[in-house]
């Protein structure tokens, strides 16, 4: 496959560090892909970044380091958090987290957003003790040319039709 970009960075556990992370993410907004397939994938990495903060580097130093990877090509997105945090049964908790969610709770829908989102989700321990959330979106031009002929930029749009102005 081919990359059309590719970058990492590497930012502290620190849930104040999700604004650097964001920061960094706005260069992979690309023409080739849907502006709302690119709203989905920040929000995948917003819940990733702070799932690793809260929860895989609880109780670690600051310094902890937090890796993410991030690629770009025509079909596709892919976005990988490394942690050293001590892992989980990821399989056993996506399901549950999928299966019931609590719209009053203040946290732990992550993950199921995330498994909402990504098309293929993951989440493996590598040889250096780390673990990769590894998330991946597929999306295409006729989805990204589809939506922008559907409804004009700045334009309200009602049953197809513009609303209010002039058309």
């Amino acid at each position: 496959m081919k990359w059309l970009r590719e970058a990492n960075i590497q930012v502290s556990t620190d849930l104040n560090a999700l604004a650097d992370v964001l920061t960094w993410f706005d260069q992979f907004q690309a023409p080739v892909m849907p502006h709302m397939t690119w709203l989905e994938c920040q929000l995948a990495l917003a819940e990733g970044f702070t799932n690793a903060v809260r929860h895989a580097h609880a109780g670690k130093a600051v310094e902890t380091p937090i890796d993410i990877d991030a690629r770009l090509s025509a079909e596709s997105m892919e976005l990988r958090i490394w942690d050293y945090g001590p892992g989980f049964d990821f399989e056993t908790y996506v399901h549950k987290a999928s299966a019931t969610v609590d719209k009053h709770a203040e946290g732990g829908r992550g993950l199921g957003l995330i498994k909402q989102i990504a098309d293929q989700l993951k989440y493996v321990k590598d040889t250096d003790q780390r673990n990769c959330l590894c998330i991946t979106k597929y999306y295409s031009r006729d989805d990204h040319d589809e939506k922008q002929g559907a409804e004009p930029h700045g334009q309200m749009v009602k049953n197809g039709d513009p609303v209010g102005g002039e058309p």
